[in-house]
């Protein structure tokens, strides 16, 4: 079985080749890791009986016992290079500057990772990443007629911006109405074309992003694997049967037409065709009946009743299976481990057990008893022994790979793949290609959008529904290898990162080491830097080998993902 880890030393001209037919595989590692000290967390208490620390413990002692149970070998910890760059990735999403990433390994004491998590949490890149994430998950990756993006922005730049409770962001989320700019929470049921399908695809999405629960099958008939049936999907879609979409338009001057000028959202509570139950057609032909009902807790259908509120206060009321707590909880895990507690995060229930029910149902308490607080959760997740191992299999857990249809175990990082975002962002970071030839912050800024929206172009799925990774496609591989933005990361025009090195440094080797450390978050090797000093030297400039050179690297398999 062959290990599923990130390739870190590579020729140049090998990465090159591979790149240019898109051929996007994973090796093993095949650089040593060191021994790293245990983070060290605050003691501030989650609640009266807990801390932070006391948390972290238990999600050690429960990945270890999975471990023992399952007679796998943990890897080793990931040494600062490798964990500062996945952290960076993860929790702001951009691979870290070469000058911060210096100073966090030159740096010394057993708290300085967790100190790290806490400066990312407090760096707004953390706020813009988290936004965008949800931003697409909520609303998809376009504009959607009737549907303000930047509405939908603002609401979650806000939720985690003061890191509100998810709770209260999900009740928003759910019962919202109002105008889509000032009330941004109500573009995620406008998102849903809450107009045409009488709440059908606001009953699947809803249920699926924050119950964490698949329903959307059921709309025709039972779950063939679940406990979900026909009735039930009906029942949950009598929640949304009020709620309704208004444009409101204004006359435009340049084109002599009435244009749309805002959308709100409304509940028709007084509209007595929104009372009492919906009807649905079984397979059987029989018509059936269904009223507003939550896993059970009847809701009273009559007029006057706003059904969307109160499927929200449901949603998130104390009950024994607090499914907007553990779906929030299983999706985060996901994101760090590329692996949630159930295939897929949003899938969870009977027919779909999780690897580790025992500690999913834990982190889902504690994230519930503190006051479903997200940065405490990405703490917990981020200092936990689990997120600190090598991507680097060992004899012991090479079996530990989900990708090959295994059970996750955690005993090693699995390598994920950079989304759009993450990707763009970190070759601006890499390169400061948005700042080459332009002298001014606008400028610069300006064409950083612009080629954000290439990418997520190229990106897009054919739903665009979700920010989706690097998959190898054609107009993927061709705008890394000569898109415009590649063009610029690799051009000597002052501002450029390749302008500041070759101005800066004193020879060839100290240049080499700065580009290894800006793309790919490490140092050269002594052979890499051997490899790179024999391109310098055989092309016709030594601007031409370091254009060369940077261009093989921000191309390579090392740079695309995160291990």
């Amino acid at each position: 079985m062959p290990k599923f880890a990130m390739q870190t030393r590579f020729g140049i001209l090998q990465t090159a080749v591979v790149l240019s037919v898109a051929a996007i595989g994973i090796c093993h590692a095949s650089f040593g890791f060191a021994q790293s000290e245990s983070a060290s967390v605050s003691e501030s208490p989650i609640s009266e009986s807990l801390t932070d620390a006391e948390v972290i413990a238990e999600i050690n002692r429960l990945i270890e016992q999975s471990w023992t149970d399952n007679e796998v070998e943990p890897s080793a910890m990931a040494d600062d290079f490798e964990w500062a760059r996945r952290a960076y990735l993860d929790t702001v999403g951009h691979i870290p500057p070469g000058d911060e990433i210096e100073q966090f390994v030159a740096s010394e004491g057993r708290a300085k990772r967790a100190q790290l998590i806490e400066k990312l949490l407090d760096d707004p890149a953390y706020v813009r990443f988290w936004t965008t994430n949800w931003t697409n998950l909520a609303i998809g990756l376009g504009n959607p007629d009737g549907v303000s993006r930047l509405g939908m922005r603002r609401f979650f730049r806000e939720v985690f911006g003061k890191n509100r409770p998810w709770d209260e962001a999900v009740y928003e989320l759910i019962s919202g109405s109002g105008h889509y700019e000032l009330n941004g929470e109500v573009n995620f049921l406008l998102a849903q074309d809450i107009r045409e399908d009488e709440g059908v695809r606001a009953t699947a999405n809803a249920t699926r992003l924050f119950l964490g629960i698949q329903v959307q099958c059921t709309q025709c008939h039972n779950h063939p694997f679940n406990d979900w049936k026909q009735d039930q999907f009906w029942q949950f879609n009598s929640f949304f049967r009020q709620t309704r979409s208004e444009e409101f338009e204004r006359y435009d001057e340049t084109s002599g037409q009435m244009v749309t000028d805002y959308v709100e959202l409304k509940d028709a509570t007084d509209d007595p065709r929104a009372a009492g139950p919906v009807f649905f057609e079984k397979r059987s032909g029989l018509m059936q009946v269904a009223f507003p009902t939550y896993f059970g807790v009847e809701v009273d259908p009559s007029e006057g009743t706003n059904r969307r509120s109160e499927l929200a206060r449901l949603m998130i009321s104390e009950q024994a299976d607090p499914l907007v707590a553990k779906a929030f909880v299983n999706r985060t895990w996901g994101h760090f481990f590329g692996y949630g507690f159930t295939r897929p995060v949003d899938d969870m229930g009977p027919h779909n057990p999780p690897s580790h029910p025992v500690l999913l149902d834990y982190l889902t308490e504690q994230f519930v008893e503190a006051d479903y607080d997200v940065k405490r959760l990405i703490r917990w997740i981020t200092n936990s022994r689990a997120y600190h191992l090598t991507s680097q299999f060992n004899e012991n857990n090479t079996y530990d790979n989900p990708a090959a249809g295994e059970t996750p175990l955690f005993s090693h990082m699995y390598v994920k793949r950079m989304g759009a975002e993450q990707l763009y962002d970190s070759l601006i970071i890499a390169t400061e290609a948005h700042k080459s030839g332009r002298t001014s912050w606008d400028a610069a800024e300006q064409q950083r959008q612009r080629w954000l929206q290439q990418f997520v172009v190229a990106f897009g799925n054919d739903e665009g529904t979700e920010a989706t990774t690097f998959d190898g496609t054609i107009p993927q591989a061709l705008m890394l290898m000569n898109g415009e933005l590649i063009r610029e990361a690799v051009s000597a025009e002052p501002g450029s990162f390749l302008h500041t090195v070759m101005t800066d440094s004193k020879n060839h080797p100290e240049a080499i080491g700065r580009i290894y450390l800006a793309s790919l978050g490490r140092p050269a090797s002594g052979s890499e830097r051997n490899t790179a000093m024999k391109l310098i030297r055989g092309s016709e400039t030594p601007l031409a080998g370091y254009q060369d050179l940077f261009w093989a690297l921000l191309n390579s398999n090392e740079f695309i993902f995160i291990r």
